[in-house]
């Protein structure tokens, strides 16, 4: 049963449709093709949050509904919790 979904193919984050705990392992949907991707989350992650299913590099754009909404200052790795301590918004 999945955890998370991501809404196209290319997105780097998934949203958590359950809480997600340290060290498991989950599945995820993409929602365009119905593909499966298996993630081990590095830390919680709370329903309705996001969790990182790409590697970035730092100062590499985020990218979630095939758009950019944030960059990663630090880099992010498979797994991470996605949210405002890790990610720079687009918007301001």
């Amino acid at each position: 049963m999945h955890k998370f979904l991501i809404h196209y193919k290319g997105d780097h984050v998934g949203v958590a449709v359950e809480d997600i705990e340290k060290n498991e392992k989950v599945l995820g949907v993409h929602m365009d093709d119905d593909s499966i991707i298996e993630v081990v989350a590095k830390e919680a992650v709370p329903l309705g949050h996001k969790i990182s299913v790409a590697e970035l590099p730092p100062n590499q754009p985020v990218i979630e509904y095939m758009v950019q909404i944030g960059s990663a200052p630090n880099g992010l790795s498979v797994g991470d919790y996605v949210h405002t301590h890790n990610i720079k918004t687009s918007r301001w």
